[in-house]
């Protein structure tokens, strides 16, 4: 029997969200419906809200969330009523072209679940990266639920659902960021502190944070930054480079997904280092760089989509090691809200007031 809920919509672009009742349906083949616990708000919800991701309105907002499985339909088997879960926007079909090569961290065809939700009219939502979890139930295909040790706090865990993954994936799945390597992360929001974490994580000799924010550069030395360089004030590639010897960072991590910020990274790299791009462009953005400079500085130029991770991989490992006090997910952490202040969070988010702000139910 369909179930009635409270959850945040996007009505319209750039019109203020607002809490309605959702309608949840039962749930179908391959699908499964999740109590919401925590969920984090994320830049991504706000793109969603500007229309900057496409304009299928209304949006059921919230995606990098945990929750508790309530019921799951026929046919499911990964999970079962009562696993505690991280929810993930990459449900890996398991026959695609990626996933047969043994890369289903790639997966060409990943699913959501097939029914919709709705308004009490019948409106149907269209959920945040296939979740919708600004919601006290959401409907997802099953394949999106990660199960974890359920002893890690909802408000923690939810994070890696997106951003904090995002982040360390960035570092050590693409970046493949060693022992002994320098790093330079350039956007020291959420993700970027994260690929901070991550690549403290990995044995980065040197991790040189960059922003415009002292703010934001006082927390990433907390997540692990040795070296900050503001560059509102200071150039940022002379600066990483007097930082590694006059030669640049083995990996540079752009965490802002503007050229101008790409630009920089490209050229604050070592001769065959590597450039990271998880910051997220909006369509209109256009990338010039001279050719040979390309090919002359040789290296590697990637991009990084959910950090190249592989959830059912991914969630628990990092899971136990914040368990373990290897990994401070608390750190993420700024606020904790109710589900009527996600607007208010969206203002913070723009004030850089915040790296997480968390919807706790």
């Amino acid at each position: 029997m369909a179930q009635e809920v409270r959850g945040v919509i996007a009505p319209g672009k750039n019109e203020p969200v607002r809490v309605e009742t959702i309608v949840v349906p039962d749930p179908g083949p391959g699908e499964a419906v999740v109590k919401v616990q925590a969920c984090g708000v994320c830049h991504t919800d706000l793109h969603y809200k500007q229309g900057g991701i496409n304009d299928d309105f209304p949006f059921l907002l919230g995606h990098e969330a945990a929750g508790v499985v309530e019921s799951v339909g026929e046919g499911v088997t990964e999970v079962a009523p009562g696993d505690f879960v991280i929810l993930n926007w990459r449900a890996v079909c398991g026959q695609c072209r990626a996933c047969l090569r043994g890369r289903p961290q790639y997966c060409f065809n990943t699913h959501n679940a097939k029914q919709k939700m709705t308004l009490l009219d019948g409106t149907e939502l269209s959920p945040a990266l296939g979740i919708g979890a600004f919601a006290e139930k959401t409907l997802v295909a099953a394949g999106q639920c990660t199960k974890v040790d359920p002893s890690v706090a909802p408000e923690v865990a939810g994070l890696l659902g997106c951003g904090v993954m995002a982040g360390i994936g960035a570092a050590i799945n693409t970046g493949g960021v060693g022992r002994g390597d320098s790093v330079a992360v350039i956007g020291c929001g959420g993700v970027g502190d994260a690929a901070i974490a991550g690549s403290r994580l990995a044995g980065a000799g040197r991790i040189i944070a960059v922003d415009i924010d002292d703010r934001k550069l006082a927390k990433a030395r907390e997540m692990g930054a040795t070296h900050t360089v503001n560059s509102r004030s200071t150039d940022p590639v002379e600066a990483i480079r007097e930082l590694t010897g006059g030669h640049g960072a083995d990996v540079v991590i752009e965490a802002v997904g503007r050229p101008e910020t790409y630009e920089q990274a490209f050229y604050a790299r070592d001769l065959a280092g590597t450039v990271v791009l998880v910051g997220v462009p909006t369509p209109d953005m256009k990338l010039q760089l001279p050719l040979l400079d390309v090919f002359g500085r040789g290296g590697a130029l990637k991009s990084s989509w959910y950090g190249d991770c592989l959830p059912s991989r991914d969630f628990p490992m990092l899971v136990d090691l914040h368990l373990q006090g290897r990994l401070d997910l608390g750190a993420f952490v700024t606020e904790t809200i109710g589900l009527g202040d996600v607007e208010k969070a969206f203002a913070r988010m723009h004030e850089g007031d915040v790296l997480r702000s968390v919807v706790v139910f």
